[in-house]
């Protein structure tokens, strides 16, 4: 029976019940019960999928999730940490960037290849992980070699006495590498050139960045020269530590295992998908509009890109689609499309209550990435309750009356109210600073009231 996901990917989420995964993602969003749900219970079928019998699992495809709902309430932000969470490849795209004017922009299936490059980047990042002791003991050498070149024997010295004072040596100059006393000395290392630069191709109809460049297809050609170049000693051992890691990692099996893992456990978080929505006639400016959704639909429904590690099966990746509906609807999409999107959900406005709990609940919160910064200048900010409640008060109060941009809000509403510590802070002679309610009004009042220079402003 195969086995679907790597191993990383099983021993780290196959525990997790939708309502852990649900709570990992509370660590991180606020609100929005609903989404997290759905994306749980769509993670969770994924692994029971990989208990079942082949020819079963085959047959099972992803529930694909639709979310709507407005700008800055956590849509992407919950699919970029349920992918991290499964340890799956992940992409987020934009579908507007599929209609330019006059010409349909990237070719769709550019999707699945940029995912199959990531998935190729984390499994090799995840090889270098398991060879990275065995390729820094063989950089250690390389580099003792470097330092000490073995001398010739001479013809009355006795060869294993000469072999023996070599190596003690050797281990001399070993323990003084490691206790960085050699860090001052300089050696001469052959480091290779970049390679030939990518150049885009014509593939098919379209131009397409597939990044083949021309070291792939003459690859005698272009391998990049080397050339001499003295370094540092740090400097060398990391290059030729780098250079070890290369060779010890097998790249055919790396494709193999990033293309299975894609085709098992990618997640493509397709956005601002309201803006292909709506059917127009054959003139205007928006006439690509349904010829998108028509070319999103065979990635979505299940179809075999060529990319240049391979032919990469779409039929098991989980897609989700996001937009705010404002002007368009669902329904507006087209009915092949709608079908492939079974699971809705509906993501809440954010208001003030929820505003409090970003500013201080989750685990990177703007409130400690602040104090976290201004700590790098040695000020200890703090923030009274009733400052935090303020700051909310102000960021609803203006997504109230200008767009509502959601939590975004307070990233703006934020930078203003520490504008002058920002700038002052390397200066200040008080090193402890309390953001307190009078500060916060002081700061932000006379911007929020005046509506149009909150409009430019905040």
């Amino acid at each position: 029976m195969p086995i679907y996901l790597p191993a990383a990917t099983q021993s780290s989420t196959e525990s997790l019940t939708p309502r852990q995964i649900v709570a990992e993602l509370d660590k991180y969003v606020i609100g929005q019960k609903a989404a997290k749900r759905a994306v749980a219970i769509a993670l969770r079928n994924r692994m029971r999928r990989q208990k079942l019998a082949p020819e079963l699992a085959e047959e099972i495809a992803p529930k694909n999730i639709l979310m709507i709902g407005p700008t800055g309430v956590g849509k992407t932000e919950i699919a970029r940490r349920l992918a991290r969470l499964a340890q799956s490849p992940f992409l987020k795209v934009e579908a507007s960037k599929f209609t330019e004017v006059g010409y349909v922009g990237r070719d769709v299936e550019s999707m699945v290849r940029d995912l199959v490059e990531l998935g190729v980047e984390m499994v090799r990042e995840e090889r270098i992980e398991e060879v990275r002791g065995k390729a820094a003991q063989h950089a250690e050498e390389r580099l003792l070699d470097l330092l000490l070149p073995p001398r010739p024997i001479a013809p009355d010295e006795d060869p294993a006495a000469a072999r023996d004072a070599q190596s003690q040596t050797r281990e001399r100059f070993r323990e003084q590498l490691r206790a960085g006393r050699l860090d001052g000395r300089t050696v001469e290392i052959d480091v290779r050139e970049k390679a030939f630069p990518s150049l885009e191709i014509v593939a098919g109809s379209s131009v397409e960045e597939i990044d083949i460049n021309l070291k792939d297809m003459l690859p005698g050609l272009f391998q990049g020269k080397t050339k001499r170049r003295k370094v540092k000693v740090p400097e060398a051992l990391e290059y030729l530590r780098q250079e070890e890691e290369q060779k010890l990692i097998d790249m055919d099996s790396v494709s193999k295992a990033a293309v299975q893992r894609v085709e098992q456990a990618g997640i493509i978080f397709i956005d601002e998908i309201d803006k292909i929505a709506g059917r127009e006639g054959g003139h205007g400016p928006d006439v690509s509009r349904e010829g998108v959704q028509r070319d999103i639909l065979p990635i979505v429904e299940g179809t075999t890109v060529n990319t240049k590690y391979g032919m990469v099966r779409t039929d098991h990746i989980l897609f989700i689609a996001a937009g705010a509906f404002h002007v368009s609807k669902p329904s507006d999409l087209i009915p092949e499309l709608q079908g492939r999107f079974p699971i809705r959900v509906e993501l809440e406005a954010l208001g003030r209550h929820e505003f409090v709990r970003i500013l201080t609940e989750p685990h990177s919160a703007l409130v400690k990435q602040y104090i976290a910064l201004m700590e790098t200048e040695g000020i200890d900010l703090r923030f009274t309750d009733d400052a935090v409640e303020k700051i909310a008060d102000f960021a609803a109060l203006v997504n109230e009356r200008t767009e509502n941009i959601g939590a975004r809000r307070l990233h703006t509403v934020m930078e203003k109210l520490l504008d002058e510590i920002s700038f002052e802070g390397p200066d200040l002679p008080e090193k402890t600073v309390t953001i307190d309610e009078a500060y916060v009004t002081r700061m932000l009042a006379d911007v929020v009231k005046n509506e149009d220079l909150s409009r430019y402003i905040l």
